[in-house]
């Protein structure tokens, strides 16, 4: 039976591992990128290397870099007293697209899932507690999804950060339950911001 060459087939399995791309879309993509000017596939991979080698997480907040700190942790004019904990990257952009929130963010790097060997040593919530401990911080604002993972981190980090002098609320349930943060439109995270509620 007739394939393609093996330079295209190479090209739509290394598509394939994109999330979200099934076997036709990867075969639609490599296509597109082929029948186009070579300028065209060049600047994509250009684009991919430079991400790559400039790009880094904030070693303070886990969030997007390209120096020291990302733009948020080195914004004076943020609320440093609260910090929104989140699962990953993308969610920060979200809330930000909200204009709701003006604190400081938290990425996991993921959620607890013991049955899949991920415990807090392998999220981020070590360098959470740290921060916590150090800074004047009165609230941890819990963004995490309403999916098993999602809550059972959000149960475990309020037993770890509550205190006298801390504050810990969770988003308000305007989200779907299993549902994203990355997936949510602004207004839903704007209500779910305002109604968040302590654990």
């Amino acid at each position: 039976m007739l394939d393609y060459p093996p330079a295209v087939r190479k090209l739509i399995a290394a598509l394939r591992q994109l999330p979200t791309i099934g076997p036709r879309s990867a075969e639609r993509l490599a296509l597109h990128i082929l029948q186009q000017e070579e300028s065209y596939a060049l600047s994509i991979a250009d684009s991919i290397r430079e991400a790559r080698a400039r790009i880094k997480s904030c070693p303070v907040c886990g969030f997007y870099c390209e120096i020291d700190l990302c733009e948020i942790c080195s914004d004076k004019k943020r609320d440093h007293r609260t910090i929104c904990v989140v699962e990953r990257p993308a969610d920060v952009i979200s809330l930000e697209r909200s204009g709701t929130y003006h604190g400081l963010y938290h990425v996991l790097g993921g959620t607890l899932s013991p049955l899949d060997g991920i415990g807090p040593e392998q999220l981020n919530i070590p360098s959470l507690l740290r921060r916590c401990a150090g800074l004047e911080v009165s609230e941890i604002v819990l963004a995490l999804g309403h999916d098993v993972k999602g809550e059972t981190t959000s149960l475990y980090l309020s037993g770890e950060l509550k205190t006298a002098s801390l504050r810990v609320t969770r988003l308000a349930t305007g989200l779907s339950v299993g549902g994203s943060l990355e997936y949510a439109d602004p207004q839903t995270l704007v209500h779910a911001l305002q109604g968040r509620k302590e654990i």
